[in-house]
């Protein structure tokens, strides 16, 4: 009896990390229906040379709105992921009052660099709480497999109105509907709770984001829920006044798993080892939780209208919401730009290091991308921060710089993807769509890591990207290829897989530009519960428009 698919003649990885083995994998319906030798199907995709995975699962996702206008969530589709988990560092749009749209369009447009007229686009308010989003996302449909976190900012805002953004303390009565609200939403299946105390996420003209405002007290309150349901993972982003030792002090009580972000390296600093040896010990404790870690530099494009690592210092910071014309000023002023100079030399959070910050694309001096500012300061004999401002205002701010701003320590990278109790995570898929694209993290990984320095085995890596946070998310039908499972699969070839280079493209609602990796190589089939959206590394349209994916409700 024929299968209505079967993928024939590759080699199954199964993402348990167990060896790879020859064999057909056939799909009745959604399901997994048959994993064997010469299994005859009705229709039959090509493996030969390939190996046959679980699809991917990307757990560090901002497609809270891009869901709605792109059900194929790109660039994630192409690159082999199948599931996606949006709503990190506790940046959701839900829950919303209808005087609130506005506010959360700003906080995400200065903390993702998402198109505040392309947010108001693009998303249908038809909802106002987070089950309400849930569903709504649900009745329009999406291609890959979705689930969200409810974030802490816009539960601060539902709650507390604009005084979210204000105040530090909720009244008794705010933190209780506050909590009332999480346990609501995890109950209809939100993926858990994400907040983020970090310095660099400024909102709405420039204020710390909600979040930020929160103390230990709060938190503890808003992860209660998690315990009592027996259900969910909590997403915390230590910073100012949550830290990394909190994290691991309040996950025991609440009793569900904990991720944090991000666990970067950076040459010269000990922050990477002392964080896995924090991690390594508290974990032997039996402290349950994983932090984010990315075989990536994180690398920016930014241009002087948006420059969100500047806006970590208050003159930068200060120009957030305003006009044009007022950026213009200060940009021209020489006492400001004094004062934005040292304050960038000095700052906390961000310190450029100017050697590193290179001109990625010119408008009118083509000849100057790739030099880096310092070279082209020295050169001319004023500042970086003068260098920089001077073409960018030549230009209307058109001037693009590309920086790596962490992650640039490949050493240090290396020990963290081998080391137990880390999530692969941190692509930021969907935000900082014209900043950076790390979507293409999981080609990376195979390409990069796996075939070229053999950092990870094939089938190490494998598991990492699928049985792994399937494991910690508990999506108990997913992230393992097994007869009976939900038919989400990858293939994919290891001895070509490599995640291709970006571009610039304009194809988001009012004429949205944003950066993709839209050329992978080695990625063959994708399949979605059964449905396959990509074949012989085409995206099926066709197969897209039926949006195959469903909203995993744990």
């Amino acid at each position: 009896m024929a299968h209505d698919l079967v993928i024939r003649g590759g080699t199954v990885i199964d993402g348990t990390g167990a060896p790879g083995v020859r064999a057909d994998v056939a799909v009745d319906g959604d399901r997994i229906a048959e994993i064997g030798e010469s299994l005859s199907g009705r229709r039959e995709l090509d493996a030969a040379g390939h190996v046959v995975t679980p699809g991917f699962i990307d757990i560090h996702t901002h497609y809270d709105a891009q869901v709605f206008w792109d059900p194929g969530l790109t660039p994630s589709s192409w690159h082999g992921v199948t599931s996606v988990v949006a709503g990190n560092c506790g940046f959701s749009i839900a829950p919303c009052r209808p005087e609130h749209r506005g506010l959360i369009g700003r906080t995400l447009q200065h903390v993702e660099d998402m198109s505040l007229a392309t947010l108001e686009a693009g998303i249908p308010w038809e909802f106002e709480t987070f089950p309400e989003y849930l569903d709504t996302v649900e009745r329009h449909g999406v291609a890959l497999n979705y689930t969200a976190y409810i974030g802490h900012t816009a539960l601060r805002l539902f709650v507390m109105g604009d005084d979210g953004y204000e105040r530090e303390e909720p009244t008794e009565d705010e933190l209780r509907r506050m909590a009332a609200m999480v346990r609501d939403a995890v109950a209809a299946g939100a993926a858990g709770f994400a907040t983020s105390s970090a310095p660099t996420h400024a909102g709405d003209g420039g204020r710390p984001v909600p979040s930020r405002l929160a103390g230990r007290a709060e938190l503890a309150a808003l992860l209660a829920p998690l315990g009592e349901l027996g259900r969910g993972v909590a997403e915390l982003t230590p910073g100012e006044r949550i830290h990394h030792t909190d994290v691991y002090d309040l996950q025991p009580a609440v009793g569900q798993p904990f991720t944090w972000t991000a666990l970067l390296t950076m040459q010269g600093s000990p922050f990477a080892s002392n964080m896995a040896k924090l991690n390594a010990e508290r974990r032997a404790e039996g402290a349950d939780v994983w932090p984010q870690v990315t075989c990536r530099p994180l690398t920016f494009q930014m241009t002087l209208t948006e420059p969100f690592t500047f806006n970590t210092v208050p003159a930068f910071r200060a120009l957030m919401d305003r006009p044009l014309e007022e950026r213009l000023a200060a940009y021209r002023d020489p006492t400001w730009r004094h004062t934005a100079q040292e304050q960038l030399a000095t700052g906390r959070v961000f310190r450029p290091r100017w050697q590193n910050v290179v001109i990625a694309e010119s408008r009118d001096h083509p000849e100057l991308e790739g030099r880096d500012v310092a070279g082209l300061a020295e050169e001319r004999g004023i500042e970086p921060l003068d260098a920089l401002l001077e073409l960018a205002l030549s230009e209307d701010l058109t001037t693009r710089v590309r920086t790596v701003l962490a992650n640039d320590d490949q050493d240090m990278i290396a020990t963290l993807l081998q080391a137990d109790g880390m999530l692969i995570g941190l692509s930021d898929a969907g935000a900082h769509v014209g900043q950076l694209c790390d979507a293409c993290l999981p080609t990376d990984l195979l390409g990069n890591w796996v075939r070229e320095r053999e950092v990870l085995s094939l089938e190490a890596a494998v598991h990492k990207l699928t049985g792994e946070p399937a494991g910690v998310f508990c999506f108990a039908d997913r992230g393992v290829l097994e007869e009976g499972r939900a038919a989400d699969i990858t293939v994919f070839d290891p001895d070509t897989v490599a995640p291709g280079g970006l571009r610039r493209i304009r194809d988001f609602p009012a004429d949205g530009e944003r950066l993709v990796a839209d050329t992978p190589s080695g990625v063959a089939h994708v399949v979605v519960n059964g449905t396959p959206i990509q074949v012989n590394g085409e995206p099926q349209a066709d197969a897209v428009a039926t949006r195959p994916g469903r909203v995993l409700r744990r």
